[in-house]
């Protein structure tokens, strides 16, 4: 792979830089080594292990502008956010950029939300401790290259005690307006001692427009925090997304994060938890559909850092066409982390022939009085079932778009958002039988 791609970034950079003079120092400091450092890693090759299936050569060759937030309207969003009936908390980014208009107020005793961008002008040295310091770029050409270009995204401060009742909603929209656009959303989460919230991350494309969505979310989870995460990737068919989730989790902390996969030509997302302090509970939940020649790259770690933590994984993915997925889930348990209870699991339900799967499940284990399990099991649909339908009076595709669905339900029935249930639920109904018939 050439250096072309490389180059073009750092050309941008020295733009950008120039645009953003007025930033702290701090953060300036931090996104030239940052940049230095993707300038030294280049893009990932096959040759890496970690993207070993995985090549990201459809990226480092093409052109890609940082536009500006563009036009949207009413009915660009529509699909992407709940409705009326809920109150929901909002914050609206097009193209990365926040978009006040479309973002609803955030006013809640105990909560700050808003743009990245309004934060460092208003609060230059608030964030230097916090952001950017566990989503590590060092050894990551994506997250070096985010981190070089960070200028926007959500803040979310939850104040200790406080218990939201409301979800909070961050819609990423990409809309390319006939270029081929790039955005590097980050997202930073600090929930406070013993505080309680529910949120939504969602990335999606308003039109069909090739892009590049490369984001990193950062989440800080304090002492017996309750934190339910949702990420839902409703990217167009022609774009390209990468992120990185990293979480960080301190003492008695209850994280769940539940990461739903919808749409991209080529997606990969790195979902990275450290459960640093004793009694720590992790669940990552994981649902990813792909059709025609999309791929789709999940890359979990859990590292139990301390002693008497859990964690519990399942991912489930449902191939179709010519689509490929890769899988690979690790669980790393350090020398002090005694009376670890770890499972993991990944499911794959392959639609046709081509259809493809890499699964690599990962046990690290360096203390003895542990309980872990891992499992990865890929198949087809069950005949018998097929035929039990059928013998009903069920077409075959409606029976196939059955058994698809009791196979994802599994997952969306843990989602404790109800708004966003719904939505899922009807995009299974509208969506699967499309997968059907493409395979």
């Amino acid at each position: 792979m050439t250096r072309t791609g490389v180059d073009v970034y750092l050309a941008e950079f020295e733009r950008f830089e120039e645009e953003r003079r007025g930033d702290p120092g701090w953060l300036r400091e931090t996104r030239r080594r940052a940049i230095a450092r993707f300038a030294d890693l280049g893009f990932p090759t096959t040759r890496n292990e970690e993207w070993r299936f995985t090549s990201v050569a459809p990226i480092a060759e093409a052109f890609f502008t940082r536009p500006d937030a563009g036009p949207v309207t009413a009915a660009d969003l529509e699909p992407f956010v709940f409705g009326q009936a809920t109150r929901a908390i909002r914050l609206v980014f097009v193209n990365g950029r926040f978009a006040p208009g479309w973002s609803t107020s955030s006013l809640r005793s105990g909560l700050s939300a808003g743009s990245l961008a309004r934060r460092l002008e208003q609060d230059p040295g608030g964030l230097e401790a916090r952001l950017a310091r566990h989503a590590l770029w060092h050894d990551h050409a994506f997250r070096a290259l985010n981190t070089a270009f960070l200028e926007d995204g959500a803040v979310i401060e939850i104040a200790p005690g406080a218990v939201l009742e409301d979800p909070i909603e961050i819609l990423y929209l990409s809309t390319t307006g006939g270029l081929a656009v790039v955005s590097h959303p980050r997202t930073l989460v600090v929930a406070g001692e013993n505080s309680q919230v529910r949120l939504v991350e969602r990335y999606a494309g308003a039109d069909e427009g090739p892009y590049f969505t490369n984001a990193v979310t950062e989440i800080i989870a304090g002492p017996h925090a309750v934190v339910d995460h949702y990420r839902v990737q409703q990217e167009s068919r022609r774009a390209f997304h990468v992120s990185t989730t990293q979480v960080h989790l301190l003492r008695e902390t209850a994280f769940s994060s539940h990461s739903i996969g919808l749409g991209g030509r080529l997606v990969r997302n790195d979902v990275n938890a450290v459960l640093a302090a004793e009694g720590s509970d992790c669940t990552l939940n994981g649902l990813y559909v792909a059709e025609g020649s999309g791929l789709v790259d999940n890359h979990t770690t859990i590292d139990h850092a301390s002693a008497h933590c859990s964690s519990h994984e399942l991912y489930k993915g449902i191939l179709g066409g010519r689509a490929r997925a890769v899988f690979n889930g690790k669980i790393l348990v350090r020398p002090d982390a005694q009376k670890t209870d770890a499972k993991q699991t990944n499911k794959t339900l392959l639609l046709s022939d081509e259809a493809q799967i890499n699964t690599k499940p990962q046990l690290e284990i360096f203390a003895n009085d542990v309980k872990c399990t891992h499992g990865a099991t890929v198949g087809q649909l069950d005949q018998d079932a097929l035929f039990y339908l059928r013998t009903r009076g069920i077409g075959l595709a409606d029976a196939r778009s059955l058994l698809i669905r009791a196979f994802a339900s599994d997952l969306v029935n843990r989602v404790r958002i109800e708004a966003l249930g719904e939505q899922l639920e009807a995009w299974l109904a509208a969506g699967l039988p499309g997968v059907v018939a493409g395979s």
